[in-house]
């Protein structure tokens, strides 16, 4: 039997599958039964109304979950060949979409469909069949080969969070690159939760209102929230030259997601309108910062990211969420953006939580490890 190898596809799957239940269950409330059966959906007609986004997005949602479960069958059984890899991960996305088309059965919020589940299924069917068509052409070995070259062989847990990072960065932040600012959010959550409970006394009053950052501040999180993936990428990247290579590659999908951002939230004409002079300065900054460390120690890289990391944090929830970003949230939550809401805003919280998970396991190790 071919021995099997450990592949950043799985864990990516794996988190692409739980960002479609969040999406699919959004807002989670309101459960009951409805009086019909939970699969009554199958058998009902086509939709009276519909749209070409609705369609597109069904299909295209979908993509992703069928392209990295192929992926991770052909990379972690390379034997398999490529169309068990697509059959299995056709089989899983159109099993994720058909429980939750079942569970949205019992939410009122949401509307089952027979329609969504057979576009989901076709696009899970879409992105394993494109995985198996590069295993085919070669793609997939290519991939294999530079990921041993560019990369050390522990970088799976860093490449991951480094794919997911402009992700997280299509949810609108406050701050550019300003990913985790959840402690209004948090505070004002435990409050209406403890809200008629003896607990609410134990909740600490805060004694200060949250000022809004002065442009210096704002350059430090911009230039802290750039730099702290360039140092993970430092941290999973072999050598000096390929250091290089990674950094303005990283800072380019990070101002190009940021853009994609503002388009969808604000209009095309206004993608590039986050770009003020404390943005423009925090990343030169970062540009600076990072060439000056493309030739650290992958230790001290994540000694320095942790750093980093904490600062930034510390920085970004001193500062409150402006009304005009809150109009911005409520156009995300409660319009058509609802379909990528789940997807992209557990990321913008979590992400810097997770790589400062991450960063503290590989600081454990021992200096050989690393």
């Amino acid at each position: 039997m071919p021995a099997q190898h450990k592949s950043a596809a799985q864990p990516l799957a794996l988190a692409y599958a739980t960002l479609i239940v969040y999406a699919s269950l959004y807002p989670f409330s309101e459960w009951r039964d409805q009086g019909i059966a939970p699969w009554a959906y199958l058998a009902a007609p086509w939709p009276k109304y519909w749209t070409g986004f609705d369609f597109g997005v069904n299909v295209v949602g979908y993509m992703p979950m069928g392209f990295l479960s192929a992926l991770a069958v052909l990379r972690t059984r390379p034997g398999s060949g490529g169309l068990p890899a697509v059959l299995r991960a056709t089989l899983a996305g159109g099993a994720i979409s058909l429980a939750m088309e079942t569970l949205q059965s019992y939410l009122p919020s949401r509307i089952p469909s027979n329609v969504d589940l057979g576009l989901n299924t076709a696009g899970a069917l879409l992105g394993a069949v494109v995985a198996a068509v590069l295993e085919r052409v070669g793609a997939v070995a290519h991939w294999s080969r530079a990921r041993s070259q560019w990369f050390v062989d522990d970088a799976r847990g860093g490449l991951v969070l480094l794919a997911l990072w402009p992700v997280a960065l299509l949810f609108p932040a406050a701050v550019t690159f300003g990913l985790g600012q959840v402690f209004e959010r948090l505070e004002a959550a435990l409050s209406e939760w403890l809200l008629d409970t003896p607990f609410i006394d134990w909740l600490p009053v805060r004694q200060f209102e949250l000022e809004p950052l002065v442009p210096g501040v704002e350059m430090i999180c911009v230039l802290l929230g750039a730099l702290v993936p360039c140092l993970l990428g430092f941290m999973v990247t072999r050598e000096l030259p390929r250091r290089a290579v990674l950094l303005p590659l990283t800072l380019l999908a990070g101002a190009l997601a940021s853009g994609l951002s503002a388009a969808l939230s604000y209009g095309p004409d206004h993608a590039w309108a986050w770009l003020s002079a404390p943005v423009q300065l925090g990343m030169a900054g970062a540009v600076i910062v990072g060439t000056l460390l493309l030739g650290a120690g992958r230790r001290l890289c994540a000694a320095l990211l942790l750093l980093a990391l904490v600062l930034h944090l510390s920085l970004l929830n001193q500062a409150p969420e402006s009304a005009y970003f809150a109009q911005t949230l409520a156009t995300w939550e409660q319009g058509r953006f609802i379909r990528f809401h789940g997807l992209v805003q557990w990321l913008g919280w979590l992400w810097p939580f997770a790589t400062l998970g991450y960063v503290v396991a590989v600081l454990s190790r021992r200096p050989a490890q690393t």
